[in-house]
């Protein structure tokens, strides 16, 4: 079942695809080949170990979204496709980053992000945040100040909300 839209320019489809070797080759190939962009990727094993879920933000300015499902929906290994509308789906990402500061001085942006500090030195603080996208982006933005000397987003993940 395929829900298509194009209110935005970047829409999350989730695939459930067969746990093969050379599976993801062949999706990432496709996006490859056909000049689609992928924003966001996450692949992981899914409850029943015969499949896994493919989260893929796609860039809807590089090919229609009707064209990308199409082109997906034809390869073999692909189960189902679904694309999550943001107000019907729960979406995460995992933000870790260290910066040239001290604890000390992270630690009110820190607390008020919601993050969790999970290393500190005389050199630099590492921190963790998992929220939505956007929050990743404003945390991100206030722990510029501190200097970001590293800085490691995932993929995105997302699971539809409970109806």
């Amino acid at each position: 079942m395929t829900t298509i839209s194009s209110i935005t320019a970047h829409h999350l489809l989730t695939l459930r695809v067969e746990n093969r070797a050379g599976v993801l080759v062949r999706i990432a190939g496709l996006f490859s080949r056909r000049g689609y962009n992928i924003v966001s990727l996450a692949v992981a094993p899914t409850e029943d170990a015969r499949f896994s879920r493919v989260s893929v933000v796609v860039d809807v300015e590089s090919a229609p979204l009707q064209q990308i499902v199409e082109q997906l929906d034809k390869l073999v290994n692909v189960v189902a496709i679904f694309e999550l509308a943001p107000d019907q789906a729960f979406e995460f990402e995992l933000l870790l980053a260290t910066v040239a500061a001290p604890r000390s001085l992270v630690d009110a942006v820190v607390d008020a992000a919601g993050a969790e500090v999970v290393d500190d030195s005389a050199s630099g603080t590492t921190v963790r945040l998992t929220a939505h996208p956007d929050e990743l982006d404003r945390f991100a933005d206030a722990l510029f100040p501190f200097g970001i000397i590293e800085l490691q987003r995932t993929g995105r993940i997302a699971l539809p909300k409970l109806t």
